[in-house]
């Protein structure tokens, strides 16, 4: 694009028209900086394209010589019954069971009876012994 040029004929340099044309060559510049900065990051946008599109294919490449990985889906432990499980048996009396000791309140949040909450849970799992057979039963209790 060929920047225009001033007319010979046009007024003294203050005039309306000089300012008009000094505002249209500005335009032009900046319409000519502007293209040329469109066209390089049109080119570095097609290289990046095509580094990406190289990269893709060698991922893919790579993931075909693995071998498959097999789908484990992880089974939590299964809590012990509280409620259906017998409690401790005394030996000295056999017909005679400790009854099981009261589940914990639900714990709704509030720091201020947390440490109580805690509390209650590890009474719990101390007198509930036999059904906490290990300590991932007592976690995921």
């Amino acid at each position: 694009m060929t920047q225009p040029t001033i007319p010979a004929n046009s007024l003294d340099a203050s005039s309306p028209q000089d300012n008009a044309w000094n505002c249209l060559l500005a335009l032009e510049t900046q319409v000519q900086t502007t293209q040329t900065s469109l066209t390089l990051h049109t080119t570095e946008l097609a290289r990046l394209c095509q580094t990406m599109d190289t990269i893709s294919h060698s991922l893919q490449m790579l993931l075909e010589h693995l071998p498959p990985t097999p789908v484990i889906t992880p089974t939590p432990p299964t809590p012990p019954e509280m409620n259906s499980a017998p409690c401790f048996d005394v030996s000295a009396a056999p017909h005679t069971k400790i009854p099981c000791p009261a589940l914990p309140d639900t714990y709704d949040g509030d720091q201020a009876v947390g440490e109580r909450f805690l509390q209650s849970c590890v009474t719990y799992i101390q007198l509930s012994g036999e059904a906490f057979t290990s300590d991932a039963l007592k976690i995921a209790w």
